[in-house]
């Protein structure tokens, strides 16, 4: 028998191995389902702000609102990371109601002051939304999600 199979034997003897791998098994399912409840939360948000059905606007192929929704998502995706990262040293129990806090008001902060922010550059975001073609108006909302997005996330750590 080699070195690596009896050190893999020692290993998977050991009960705490199968204790701490059921954990984080159970801890990556439970994270995904809310990461991906939050980010249809903060998609849902981002529509009821918007003019129109931007899930409609989307299915349509419209550029600028396919553009606007993945910066949406992935500024989404950094804060729910961020959440669940700060809450990994601690208990899993207390991580999840954290992680689902900071998601749930890092999602309305976003939808917030992405709006603040299409104000007070004088973006018209429903207008840029229902172009068939690509504005640049767009790169100004999607910057404003993702600033948010990283601005929320850092100051959950």
């Amino acid at each position: 028998m080699t070195v690596s199979q009896l050190a893999l034997e020692s290993i998977v003897a050991h009960s705490d191995f199968w204790r701490h791998l059921a954990r984080s098994v159970a801890a990556i399912v439970i994270y995904a389902v809310i990461g991906l409840g939050l980010m249809v939360l903060g998609f849902f948000a981002i529509d009821l702000t918007t003019v129109g059905k931007l899930r409609q606007l989307v299915r349509d192929e419209k550029p600028n609102a396919s553009f606007i929704t993945a910066a949406g998502l992935f500024s989404m995706a950094l804060i729910v990371v961020t959440a669940i990262y700060s809450t990994l040293s601690g208990d899993i129990w207390g991580g999840i109601v954290t992680t689902v806090v900071y998601g749930v008001v890092g999602v309305a902060a976003q939808v917030v002051a992405v709006r603040f922010l299409e104000i007070a550059t004088g973006v018209e975001t429903n207008v840029t939304l229902l172009r068939d073609d690509f504005d640049f108006d767009s790169l100004i909302v999607a910057g404003a999600h993702l600033g948010i997005g990283l601005i929320v996330a850092i100051s959950i750590l």
